[in-house]
C-alpha cells in the first residue's frame, strides 16, 4: 500500500471514529451554532428596558408628563412607584430596580425656575448600567403641549445623579465579584464533571462495584472536597481583590458564605451530572466549556441583563451562574442580607437537589 493509502485509511479511520462519537459531533455542529446565537442576538451593549421606580412626591401633572418622557427614551422600563427615597432604596438593595427617579414636592417651582426637576438614585455595581442612566442627565424635556422639543433645559442639567455603590464607577469594582461566578463556574464544574470519567478510565470504578456504597454515597463523597476548594478560591479572589484593587466588601462574611456554598453545590452537581453522560475526560471538558462560555455571556458579566431580548434572558434564568452573579453583586457591594436574595438562593438550592438527583439515577454501579 501506497503511503497515500495508508493515510487515506487513517482518515477513514478518524472519520468513523467520530460519526460514533455522537457527543464530539453533536459538539461540532452546536458549538458554531449557539455562539452564532449568541453573538448575533443575545448579547447587546446597548443598555435598553432598565427596570426603574418613580418616587413622586409632587403629584403634579408635570411629574407625570416627566416620567412618561423618560419611560419614552427606551432606556428605561417603568416597573414601579414608591411613596418614600427611603423604599426606593430598599428595591435598589433587592435588585428589584436597577435606579430610581425622585421627583421632589416643589417640581413646578424647579421648573419654571429653570433648576434641576429631580435625582436619579442609581445602582452603580454595574458600571454598563450606570453609564446608561447617566445619559438621561442632559435630556430634554417638553413640558408645555405648545412648546417645542427642548422647551425646558436647564443650564447645567435636567437631573441630577447619586451612584449608589460604586461613586467612582470603577470597572474593578463590577469585575471582581464577577470574577468569582465565571472562575467557580470553570472550575467547579470541570472538576466533578471528570470525576466518574477518570475513575471509569483508571479502572477504579470496578473496585467501587465490589463495596457496599450506593450511588447518592458516592456523588456525595465525590462533591465534598470541592466545596472546601470552592471557598478557598473564592476567599483569594476577593482577598487579592481587597487589597490589589480596593474593592470594598460591603456584607457580611456569613451571607458571602451561604451564597457562595449554595452556588457551588450548583455548579458540582451539574458537572456530576455531565460527568454520568461522558465517555471520556475529552466529552466531559468539551461539555463543560459548552456550558461555560453562555455562563460568560448571559450571566450579566460582559453585558447586563436587563440589555438582553427576553428570549436570552428566558435561558439565562436556567443557568446557576446568572443568579450567583446577583447574590455576589447583591452581597459583596450592596450589602444586601441573605433575606433580601431569598428567591435566587432558593433557586441555587433547588438546582443543586435536582441535579444530585437526576445524576444519581443516571449513575449506574456495574462496569457498563
Amino acid at each position: 500500500m501506497s503511503s497515500l493509502g495508508r493515510i487515506g485509511a487513517i482518515v477513514d479511520k478518524e472519520v468513523r471514529q467520530l460519526s460514533r462519537d455522537r457527543i464530539t459531533f453533536g459538539m461540532v455542529v452546536m458549538v458554531p451554532l449557539l455562539y452564532l446565537l449568541l453573538f448575533g442576538y443575545a448579547i447587546n451593549p446597548m443598555v435598553r428596558g432598565l427596570p426603574v421606580g418613580i418616587v413622586d412626591l409632587s403629584g403634579s401633572a408635570a411629574a407625570r408628563v416627566i416620567a412618561e418622557q423618560v419611560r419614552v427614551t427606551q432606556v428605561v422600563d417603568v416597573v414601579g412607584t414608591y411613596a418614600t427615597p427611603t423604599e426606593a432604596e430598599a428595591a435598589l438593595m433587592t435588585g428589584e430596580i436597577r435606579a430610581a427617579l425622585v421627583l421632589p414636592h416643589n417640581l413646578t417651582q424647579r421648573v419654571a425656575a429653570g433648576e434641576t426637576v429631580g435625582q436619579w438614585l442609581v445602582d452603580g455595581s454595574d458600571t454598563m448600567v450606570g453609564n446608561a442612566l447617566l445619559t438621561l442627565r442632559s435630556m430634554p424635556l417638553r413640558l408645555d403641549a405648545g412648546a417645542p422639543p427642548g422647551a425646558y433645559q436647564p443650564a447645567e442639567a435636567t437631573f441630577e445623579v447619586a451612584l449608589f455603590f460604586n461613586p467612582e464607577r470603577r470597572s474593578e469594582v463590577n469585575i471582581v465579584p464577577g470574577l468569582i461566578v465565571i472562575i467557580l463556574t470553570m472550575t467547579m464544574t470541570l472538576f466533578t464533571s471528570i470525576a466518574l470519567v477518570r475513575e471509569r478510565e483508571r479502572g477504579n470504578l470496578e473496585m467501587l462495584i465490589t463495596t457496599p456504597i450506593r450511588p447518592l454515597e458516592l456523588m456525595v463523597g465525590k462533591l465534598s472536597p470541592y466545596i472546601v476548594v470552592g471557598l478557598v478560591q473564592m476567599g483569594i479572589i476577593l482577598g487579592l481583590g481587597w487589597l490589589i484593587f480596593d474593592v470594598p466588601f460591603q456584607g457580611t462574611a456569613f451571607s458571602l458564605l451561604v451564597i457562595t456554598t449554595c452556588f457551588i453545590g450548583a455548579s458540582l452537581t451539574l458537572g456530576l451530572l455531565i460527568s454520568t453522560a461522558a465517555e471520556t475526560q475529552m466529552q466531559a471538558m468539551q461539555m463543560t466549556m459548552f456550558v461555560l462560555i453562555p455562563s460568560i455571556l448571559l450571566s450579566g458579566f460582559m453585558f447586563p441583563y436587563d440589555a438582553m431580548p427576553k428570549a436570552a434572558q428566558y435561558i439565562s434564568e436556567a443557568i446557576p451562574a446568572t443568579h450567583f452573579m446577583r447574590l455576589i453583586r447583591g452581597v459583596y457591594l450592596r450589602g444586601s442580607s441573605t433575606a433580601q436574595l431569598l428567591p435566587d438562593i432558593i433557586w441555587l438550592l433547588g438546582f443543586t437537589l435536582i441535579m444530585l438527583g437526576i445524576a444519581t439515577k443516571r449513575f449506574n454501579k456495574t462496569l457498563d
